[in-house]
């Protein structure tokens, strides 16, 4: 007889739980090293082995561009409001208050001022955690506040962005948004103050056609994903295979879409410069 089963079954094993802290250590979505935490943060949470850029939540943004980490935070009180009553598999309104514990208030943008290599500066961060930074009508009135205070201010508009687009649960008032943010874009440039874009991993629909490319420079990190539509309806729709890379940074780069492609731990460096270019 080759082979017999064991009479009794084998009694369980019993682990030891870990005590590890979650998040000491990170695995990196684009290579899979397993990343030290620590490491990571003093690396612009960019993996040491691969370059992939981690994303960074619009209080990390505020801290890496501003001198000093020193700002001030402005428009926190705005809220989403639910005009339709929309409800999917949950209510808008509810959707709302969820997000709204687990990231903060902001919704999907966080507005602070301060300085920037010395120059008075606003900037807007978009904040992905938030229903996937799409913007809704408080997004729209954030930026377009910020645009106006600039004028007020006399200061430089910075804006982060990184998003899956319009908000559908406010529909028509999400796709209003592309023609406010775009007219207070307008009345900044008509006042001589420059407005940098800085467009990180994704920056797609509604916000990239509008705010997100019309800076008076246009930069993007490394290998983002940018662009309207996703290159899957887009094949589905003009029947032909996109080219490699194609949405990403390098590429629209090399097609003129974009002034600059710059890393990470050199973008607070290069923004200072262009602010101190541009500003007057």
């Amino acid at each position: 007889m080759w082979f017999k089963k064991d009479k009794a079954p084998k009694e369980p094993r019993h682990y030891r739980a870990s005590k590890v802290p979650e998040g000491m250590w990170v695995k990196c979505t684009s290579c899979r090293e397993i990343i030290y935490g620590k490491e990571l943060a003093r690396s612009f949470k960019i993996c040491p082995r691969c370059g992939f850029h981690f994303p960074l939540s619009s209080l990390e943004r505020l801290k890496s561009l501003f001198d000093d980490e020193r700002f001030t935070g402005l428009e926190e009180d705005l809220r989403s409001g639910d005009p339709l009553h929309f409800k999917d598999t949950k209510k808008y309104r509810d959707r709302l208050k969820q997000y709204e514990s687990e990231v903060g208030g902001c919704d999907a943008a966080r507005v602070a001022m301060g300085e920037i290599a010395g120059v008075p500066a606003i900037v807007v961060a978009m904040e992905f955690a938030f229903m996937g930074g799409s913007m809704g009508s408080v997004v729209g009135e954030k930026v377009a506040r910020a645009a106006e205070r600039c004028i007020a201010e006399r200061a430089a508009l910075v804006v982060v962005s990184t998003s899956g687009g319009a908000r559908m649960q406010e529909g028509i008032l999400s796709l209003m948004q592309m023609a406010k943010t775009s007219a207070a874009i307008r009345k900044l440039e008509e006042a001589g103050l420059p407005y940098i874009s800085i467009l990180t991993n994704p920056t797609t629909g509604g916000v990239t056609a509008s705010f997100a490319m019309l800076g008076n420079l246009n930069i993007a990190e490394p290998k983002a994903l940018i662009g309207f539509a996703g290159p899957r309806v887009i094949e589905q729709t003009i029947r032909q295979t996109l080219p490699a890379g194609f949405q990403r940074s390098e590429f629209l780069l090399e097609h003129g879409m974009l002034d600059m492609v710059v890393e990470r731990k050199d973008l607070k460096e290069t923004v200072g410069r262009c602010l101190q270019l541009l500003y007057s």
